[in-house]
């Protein structure tokens, strides 16, 4: 964590796409910025099927749930929170029709204890070919 500027990079999370931070905390708040479900140092995304010309043909969205949700605690252990420090969470979602039942099933379980206020929304496109992104909130 950059303390003078209260910015945390994670060296662990994946590759912001462009220049932002993982998080940035504000007092005893911190911001996390999109998190999906790639891999760090991974060209492949989990969950997410490609044709030749780069166009998603399938995605996963379980296996893509549980790596988003390994990727946000990992930006939360790394900036000195933890998971039940999330107070906020707001959920994009590229098929809200086909993934949210799913999606939903797998939140119950990582959200048994802790139960942050929740937003779910359907967008057409994420920057990179992936199904979810997560937007969150901790109080540290």
């Amino acid at each position: 964590m950059n303390s003078e500027n209260n910015i945390i990079e994670s060296g662990a999370a994946p590759e912001p796409v462009g220049r932002y931070p993982h998080a940035r905390r504000v007092g005893n708040l911190l911001f996390l910025s999109g998190v999906g479900p790639r891999e760090r140092n991974s060209r492949t995304i989990p969950g997410v099927t490609l044709d030749e010309q780069g166009n998603v043909i399938g995605h996963d969205i379980e296996a893509q749930c549980h790596s988003v949700f390994r990727n946000v605690r990992t930006i939360l252990e790394d900036a000195g929170a933890g998971w039940n420090d999330l107070v906020d969470v707001t959920v994009f979602l590229t098929d809200m029709k086909r993934d949210f039942p799913t999606f939903n099933r797998i939140y119950a379980e990582y959200f048994n204890e802790n139960q942050p206020c929740r937003t779910t929304v359907e967008i057409n496109a994420l920057p990179t070919p992936i199904a979810i992104e997560l937007k969150c909130i901790a109080v540290i």
